[in-house]
């Protein structure tokens, strides 16, 4: 099995900080709580800026 994601594929579980808007600050995103929520969940990659998007 590779170890890439790729369109269609499912995502392992991981849990990374980022910037929550709406609490003015940064958190934790864990896959494994938003598909437990039933959230859905968009993963881009843009390399080698580090503003906001």
């Amino acid at each position: 099995m590779s170890d890439c994601v790729n369109l269609g594929r499912e995502v392992p579980d991981f849990e990374i900080d980022t910037y929550v808007p709406t609490e003015g600050g940064f958190g934790k995103f864990s896959i494994a709580e938003a598909k437990k929520a039933g959230k859905w969940t968009i993963l881009f990659f843009y390399p080698a800026d580090f503003t906001f998007v």
